[in-house]
C-alpha cells in the first residue's frame, strides 16, 4: 500500500484502520476498541484445529485494555492456556488521557524503579545460563513464584492472577530489547503478557506534548503542530456541551457520563466547571449505560454523551437496564449519520434502527444547532428515556436561543407547506435542510412538495402522517441513516396498520457499509444531496402520475 498512501482515508482509497479486503497483512479488520485478544484467541484455536504451527499476537494498547470484552478474553485466555502473546503498548493515552483504577495500576508498574533493576539482574542472570531451555524452565518457575506474591512487590501481579506469564515493563522505543525479548518468549507454550511503555507521538514534540490533538489528525502546520481549521460555525457538539452546562448550573441533579471521550463528546467543559458531577468511565460503554440508570434510580438525572458507532456496544444495556425500567436516561449520540474519513467502521447509520425497536425509547433528530439545544432542555424535563441524536461537524448558522423554545413532544414541525402540494416530504434531522433545497428544485418542474421536520422519530407524529397521506399523492422519508428498520421502515409499518394506500418512498442509507471520504462525497454517493432527492422524488412522482420512470443520464 505504500503507493497509494497519499489516498489515505480518501472516497476509492485506502483506510484509515486495518480491513481484511485491502491487504493480505491485515489479519483482522478493526476501528473500535478492546478487540484484538479476543480475535488473536480465535485464530489460535482455529490454527490448533486445523494443525497449522502459528505464534499469534495481539497488540492491545492500554486506552483499550480498560474495556470489559478485553478482560473477559484474558481472563479465557488465560484458563484455555494456549500459547497466546499479548503486546500491552502503555502510553497512557486513548484518546484522551486514560482514566480509572487500571491506568493507576499500570502507573505503579512504571514508577518502581527499584523492582525493575533487581528483576532485570535476575532476568540477566537466568538468560547467561550456558543452557537456553533450563534458563527458559527457571523463568517460567521464577515467575509462578511471583504470581503468588503481592503486587505491592512484584509488578504484573493482576496479569499473573490471570494465567498470563507477565513481563515488563519494557522500552517500547528499544528495538534491539525488543526484538531480543520476543525472541525468548517464542519458547514460552503458556500465554505471554509482554509490557512496552511508548510515547505517543515519539519524535515529533508537538505531538508529545499535546498526544490528544494528534488522534485523528487532519492538516496542520509542521513546524508549529497548530490544527489548519477553516473558520465556520459552532459545531454540534459545542452547542451540545454548553446547553448541558447552562441546564445543569439550574438543576444539581444532572450528571454528565462519556466513554473515554471528553473531548471529543464536548464534556471537557463540562468536567471543569462540574468536576463532581462528571465520570469518564474509560472505553467502557455498556458500563457507561447501566451507571447511567442506576444513577437515574438513584433520583439523578444523567446524559451519556457516546459516539453513535460507539452506542451499539451498549445495546442490552440500553435496552435491559434503561428502557425496561423506564428510567429518565438522556442519550446524545454524537456523529450520527455519516462521519467522513473514519470510514465503516465509524459512521452511525444504524442508531435509529436499534433504538426504536425498543420499548418506552424516544427518538429525537434535530433540523439545526438551535433545535438541538431545545430538544436538549425538553428532554431533561421528561421523566423516560430519551436518545438525541446529532451530525458530526459545524451547525447551520442559525441564531441559537439562550432561552430555548419549547417543542411539543411528539409533534412535527411542518416547515415548508403549500394547499396544493402532491407530495410530503417527512425529514429527520440534517435532511431537513436538503430536502427544502430539493423542494425547490421540484417546484422548477412544477411539482409542489410540502417539508416536514420530522423531529421525533419515536414516537413520530400519526396525526400528521395521516394528514399529509388523505391529501398527497406521494409520501416520501428521508433520513441520514439505514432504511433498513429505519424511519422509513417505521412510516410504511404504520401506513400498512392503518390500511392508508398512499403510495411511499424512503431515501437513506441502503442495505450496506459505507467506505471512507468526504461527508459530502458520502452523501452524494448516498443520494442525499438536494440534487439527487429531487431526481429520485422526479423520477417516482413521474412513475406514478404518467405510468413510466424518467431516467436522468
Amino acid at each position: 500500500r505504500r503507493d497509494t498512501f497519499h489516498t489515505l482515508r480518501t472516497l476509492g482509497g485506502i483506510t484509515g484502520f486495518p480491513k481484511r479486503a485491502e491487504s493480505p497483512f491485515d489479519s483482522f479488520g478493526v476501528g473500535h476498541a478492546s478487540t484484538s485478544i479476543s480475535a488473536a484467541l480465535g485464530f489460535l484455536i482455529a490454527s490448533e484445529i486445523d494443525k497449522v504451527e502459528r505464534k499469534v499476537i495481539a497488540v492491545i494498547g492500554d486506552g483499550a485494555l480498560t474495556g470489559g470484552m478485553a478482560f473477559e478474553a484474558l481472563n479465557h485466555a488465560g484458563q484455555l492456556k494456549k500459547n497466546l502473546l499479548v503486546v500491552l503498548n502503555d502510553n497512557e493515552m486513548s484518546i484522551d488521557k486514560n482514566v480509572g483504577a487500571l491506568s493507576e495500576y499500570l502507573s505503579k508498574i512504571r514508577l518502581k524503579p527499584q523492582f525493575h533493576r533487581a528483576k532485570k539482574e535476575f532476568e540477566d542472570f537466568v538468560k547467561n545460563l550456558p543452557f537456553r531451555d533450563i534458563s527458559e524452565k527457571i523463568l517460567l518457575a521464577a515467575n509462578s513464584v511471583k504470581a503468588g506474591v503481592s503486587a505491592a512487590v512484584f509488578p504484573g501481579a493482576m496479569f499473573e492472577a490471570l494465567g498470563f506469564t507477565y513481563l515488563g515493563p519494557i522500552d517500547g522505543h528499544d528495538i534491539k530489547g525488543l526484538k531480543d525479548v520476543f525472541s525468548r518468549v517464542g519458547v514460552i507454550n503458556a500465554p505471554v503478557l509482554i509490557h512496552v511503555n511508548t510515547t505517543k507521538g515519539k519524535g515529533y514534540p508537538p505531538a508529545e506534548t499535546a498526544p490528544e490533538k494528534f488522534h485523528g489528525v487532519g492538516k496542520f502546520d509542521k513546524a508549529t503542530g497548530q490544527v489548519i481549521k477553516k473558520k465556520s460555525t459552532p459545531s454540534y457538539t459545542e452547542i451540545f456541551s454548553q446547553a448541558v452546562i447552562d441546564y445543569a448550573a439550574r438543576d444539581e441533579r444532572i450528571v454528565a457520563i462519556t466513554a473515554a471521550m471528553p473531548s471529543g463528546t464536548g464534556l471537557k467543559k463540562f468536567a471543569e466547571q462540574f468536576p463532581n458531577r462528571f465520570f469518564d468511565v474509560g472505553i467502557a460503554e455498556e458500563h457507561a449505560v447501566t451507571l447511567a440508570a442506576g444513577m437515574a434510580a438513584g433520583g439523578l438525572r444523567p446524559v451519556v454523551a457516546i459516539y453513535s458507532t460507539f452506542m451499539q456496544r451498549a445495546y442490552d444495556q440500553i435496552l435491559h437496564d434503561v428502557c425496561l425500567q423506564n428510567l429518565p436516561v438522556l442519550l446524545c449520540l454524537d456523529r450520527a449519520g455519516l462521519v467522513g474519513e473514519d470510514g465503516a467502521t465509524h459512521h452511525g447509520a444504524f442508531d435509529l434502527a436499534y433504538l426504536r425497536t425498543i420499548p418506552n425509547m424516544n427518538i429525537l433528530a434535530p433540523k439545526d444547532e438551535n433545535e438541538l439545544r431545545q430538544m436538549i432542555f425538553a428532554a431533561f424535563k421528561q421523566d423516560k428515556p430519551v436518545a438525541i441524536r446529532y451530525p458530526r461537524g459545524a451547525g447551520l448558522g442559525v441564531k441559537v436561543e439562550a432561552q430555548p423554545s419549547k417543542i411539543s413532544w411528539g409533534k412535527a414541525e411542518v416547515v415548508k407547506q403549500s394547499q396544493s402540494a402532491e407530495i410530503a416530504i417527512f425529514a429527520v434531522g440534517t435532511m431537513v435542510k436538503a430536502c427544502v433545497e430539493a423542494s425547490k428544485l421540484l417546484s422548477d418542474k412544477n411539482i409542489s412538495a410540502n417539508v416536514v421536520n420530522v423531529r421525533f422519530v419515536k414516537p413520530f407524529d400519526k396525526e400528521l402522517i395521516k394528514q399529509f397521506a388523505r391529501s398527497a399523492k406521494l409520501l416520501v422519508t428521508c433520513e441520514e441513516g439505514t432504511l433498513s428498520g429505519g424511519f422509513g421502515s417505521a412510516i410504511a409499518e404504520f401506513l400498512a396498520d392503518e390500511k392508508i394506500s398512499t403510495p411511499l418512498l424512503r431515501l437513506g442509507i441502503k442495505d450496506k457499509f459505507i467506505e471512507q471520504g468526504t461527508r459530502a462525497e458520502l452523501l452524494d454517493m448516498c443520494g442525499l444531496t438536494a440534487e439527487k432527492i429531487a431526481q429520485r422524488i422526479s423520477e417516482r412522482f413521474n412513475e406514478l402520475i404518467f405510468g413510466f420512470l424518467t431516467v436522468t443520464t
